[in-house]
């Protein structure tokens, strides 16, 4: 397959790495110096786009995406409240978009298994549940999507709670999220039920970016030749 990456930092690198292992081709990497090479005309000839960049441009760059009929797969985070105007637009438009917040085959796995724990743990509300997320210092949201993706399927599960926050709390419908930034820390993320008498834990340690990297991957092999709005749980069959 023909990749187009837009954005190149550290996960584009790695993606490119892993597109190349894979036997792809990467035949164009935006980025900040090279923006106006972001037409139509140049992306043409790919199969999918790769969209790796922060909050303020992954709405912009998958809606152009989307416009010039290319598939793509966006891991770009803290910008969901668009979200689902753009899985409209993907629907709309017939082309193939996956969307994220995490694409480690281990952290979709995670998701879930956190799942199923909220719904055993539900009925039991002598235990206390606190979510905690680690990431480097360049990474720009907090708490992480992946943070956020966890506190939602519990949310979803555990009717005590209301909403998340990011902090600590004193009011029990809270579910805190507890977000550090330190280096190096690719990602660590953990979800504690905790009572008097026992607690019990789930956690996913990132040990470097290919696990993110190769899941990106995947998702644009499975993007080709598809039809409208796919997540991490369509790729892998889960």
């Amino acid at each position: 397959m023909k990749f187009v990456l837009i954005g190149f930092g550290k996960m584009g690198k790695a993606i490119e790495e892993v597109a190349l292992q894979r036997g792809h081709q990467v035949i164009l990497k935006i980025d900040q110096p090279n923006l106006h090479e972001f037409t139509k005309e140049k992306i043409a000839l790919a199969d999918a786009a790769i969209e790796f960049t922060s909050p303020h441009s992954a709405y912009e760059n998958v809606k152009k995406c989307i416009d010039f009929d290319i598939p793509v797969v966006c891991g770009s985070t803290g910008w969901t409240e668009k979200l689902n105007e753009m899985k409209k637009h993907a629907t709309e438009k017939n082309v193939g978009f996956v969307y994220s917040s995490n694409y480690s085959v281990g952290v979709n796995i995670f998701f879930e298994v956190n799942k199923k724990l909220a719904e055993l743990m539900a009925p039991h509300k002598e235990y206390e549940v606190i979510l905690e997320e680690t990431h480097h210092t360049q990474k720009k949201d907090a708490p992480s999507g992946t943070a956020i993706t966890l506190a939602e399927q519990i949310l979803e599960k555990v009717k005590r709670k209301k909403q998340w926050v990011n902090e600590l709390s004193d009011n029990p419908e809270d579910l805190e999220i507890i977000s550090q930034r330190v280096d190096p820390a690719p990602g660590t993320h953990s979800v504690k039920y905790s009572s008097v008498i026992d607690n019990i834990e789930i956690i996913h340690t990132a040990h470097s970016r290919t696990g993110f990297a190769t899941g990106a991957v995947l998702a644009a092999e499975f993007i080709k030749d598809k039809k409208g709005f796919f997540t991490m749980k369509d790729v892998l069959n889960l």
